[in-house]
């Protein structure tokens, strides 16, 4: 029986499987964040290795049965990071074949079932991926709140700000985001904001965690708020039409991936309208579960190449 394992480090923790070739989950695991560009990159490997360990734990497996290992890694997605990535799980499976991958390529894997379709995702961040028939990859944003992640959960919470900001000093429409944004944070002043932000190490997550209440005012009826909303849902649709556009994927499946589109929010409403998509697509599996078929896919690679699995 070929046993695999699938590892998704994106987000807020690292989630690991242990599973066999009909996706069967064996053993399951998870950890603290493996995101290197949060914790750094030793701390992120130590999260990955115990991760993989308790997995391997729960399933009663000795890591030698282990065939091939997929893994995505947020802040991990370039060429350099490879290196790190497969001596990071090179010290629990050292015999595994290893499937190295970005965090948005396990979510598209896991949501379609296979390696081709389109992704959308909206977190804290937010990109567009896909992957034609032919194996052609496309990716818009991803990068990063300097130079974009339109559309994002960060996006919502700074263009909040900046409407609540405008609303205060006069130079924008009045809107209800001028008081819910500042209590949401905390401030007994408005002015506090500055020194709370600014060189702060959390202000990317403060001001992302806003998004929830933006979208909050936008389905109360503020007009500021949905606007704010309407503006993340095109920026979106945007990205995905460049990917579909640059691939010739015109009736290409669409998948959502994130916490602003993997649940019922305003922006996955207004989303799918500026799409024309009739109901919200369900994803087929978790991103955990599309690194293990990446692994899979690895392993019958390696077969049709003549090389030895493992």
């Amino acid at each position: 029986m070929t046993i695999v394992m699938g590892i998704d480090g994106g987000g807020s923790a690292v989630r690991v499987v242990v599973c066999d070739s009909d996706l069967t989950v064996l053993g399951q695991s998870q950890g603290p964040t493996a995101n290197p560009s949060l914790v750094g990159y030793e701390t992120a490997a130590q999260a990955i290795r115990a991760a993989m360990r308790g997995a391997l734990a729960q399933a009663g497996l000795d890591a030698g049965r282990i065939a091939a290992v997929g893994i995505g890694v947020a802040g991990a997605a370039g060429v350099a990071f490879k290196a790190w990535l497969r001596e990071a799980i090179r010290a629990v499976t050292p015999q595994a074949l290893p499937a190295l991958s970005a965090d948005y390529e396990i979510a598209l894997v896991g949501a379609h079932g296979r390696r081709c379709g389109v992704l959308v995702l909206a977190g804290t961040g937010s990109l567009s991926y896909g992957v034609n028939a032919a194996g052609d990859a496309m990716l818009a944003g991803g990068w990063g709140y300097l130079l974009g992640d339109e559309g994002s959960g960060y996006w919502l919470g700074r263009e909040g700000m900046r409407a609540a900001i405008h609303a205060l000093e006069g130079r924008g429409p009045d809107t209800s985001l001028r008081e819910v944004l500042f209590t949401a944070l905390g401030l007994e002043s408005p002015r506090d904001l500055i020194p709370r932000l600014y060189g702060s190490q959390t202000a990317v997550r403060e001001i992302a965690a806003l998004a929830p209440v933006v979208m909050g005012q936008a389905r109360g009826g503020d007009p500021v708020a949905a606007a704010i909303v309407t503006q993340a849902a095109e920026a979106l649709a945007g990205a995905a039409s460049a990917v579909i556009r640059r691939l010739h994927m015109e009736s290409a499946p669409i998948a959502f991936a994130g916490g602003l589109l993997s649940a019922p929010t305003p922006l996955r409403e207004k989303l799918c309208a500026v799409m024309g998509i009739p109901c919200p697509p369900e994803s087929r599996y978790p991103p955990v579960i599309g690194a293990a078929i990446l692994a899979l896919d690895a392993i019958k690679a390696g077969r049709s190449a003549g090389q030895p699995r493992g």
